[in-house]
């Protein structure tokens, strides 16, 4: 199990909610803490990918539960 020092659920949300959802996330937590969110868009794995490549910052983990995928993304 990945340790995370806050989850986001953003289930039920469209693109590009689950995004600013983390963008808000990660400016409450510290570098180096890592963010949990649960994401049910099915495009969201697209969002985060191009964000975290284009910030810095580091997917640690991406799950797919069925309709569920979850992320792990350390801040930078």
């Amino acid at each position: 199990m990945i340790e995370f020092s806050l989850e986001v659920d953003a289930s039920g949300l469209n693109c590009p909610l689950p995004l600013l959802r983390l963008k808000k996330a990660l400016m409450e937590v510290k570098s180096g803490d890592v963010v949990k969110v649960i994401a049910t868009d099915p495009a969201a794995h697209l969002d985060f990918g191009v964000y975290v490549e284009q910030t810095g910052h580091t997917m640690v983990d991406l799950l797919k539960q069925e309709s569920v995928q979850i992320f792990y993304v350390r801040k930078k």
